[in-house]
């Protein structure tokens, strides 16, 4: 009996630490809000739209990218300058600011599909900030193309990171006038679409 109850106070412990949850007979790992953070890079709100979806379903801070220097606001303009960028590697510089990054655990990362590939602003934010150690979770809104390269760009970007599955949906066709879509039964199915995944990768809210 003895014995028994020794064994019991060293299992009982780790068992029940508030940082794990067993559903359906799985261990999902829960991150405390406060740890985590939700960047997002949004031309159309699109992405926008994701991002305040995902903080409605794991809590966290909702931090929108912006630039020192704005984009064009013409189509053809940005896409022009956006290929310059790509093809020079040029790191447009930040106007956003993250104080205490190592404060964060998990970090979601948002942004729409440009050229195929990871936008420019995206990429200086994972040059700028540390994300070592951390587990980052990209998703992405796009024109019907999918995410071309940008998943595989932010898992290069982040070699010491932890990067889970990313999420990818269907947004507005900018080059066709078809702005902000993520609303009526389209953000319903969104809605659906994102809990489906934060499931999937084990990322639910305390």
């Amino acid at each position: 009996m003895i014995n028994w109850l020794i064994t019991f106070a060293i299992i009982f412990p780790a068992c029940s630490t508030p940082s794990t949850k067993f559903v359906n007979g799985n261990q999902h790992a829960i991150a405390d809000s406060n740890k985590i953070l939700i960047v997002y890079l949004s031309r159309t709100n699109n992405t926008k739209a994701i991002a305040e979806i995902i903080q409605k379903n794991v809590g966290g801070k909702l931090v929108a990218l912006e630039l020192v220097k704005p984009y064009p606001e013409n189509y053809k303009a940005i896409v022009d300058q956006v290929a310059k960028e790509n093809e020079t590697g040029y790191l447009p510089p930040l106007k956003t600011r993250i104080d205490s990054m190592e404060s964060y655990d998990v970090v979601f990362i948002g942004f729409p599909t440009w050229g195929m590939q990871l936008p420019p602003p995206v990429k200086s934010f994972l040059h700028q900030f540390n994300l070592n150690g951390k587990t980052v979770i990209p998703f992405n809104t796009n024109a019907g193309y999918g995410p071309g390269s940008s998943f595989g760009t932010v898992k290069e970007l982040c070699k010491r990171s932890t990067v889970l599955e990313g999420f990818t949906i269907t947004g507005g066709v900018e080059r066709d006038g078809v702005l902000f879509v993520m609303k009526d039964e389209k953000a319903t199915e969104a809605t659906k679409e994102v809990q489906k995944w934060l499931r999937e990768i084990k990322v639910i809210k305390n």
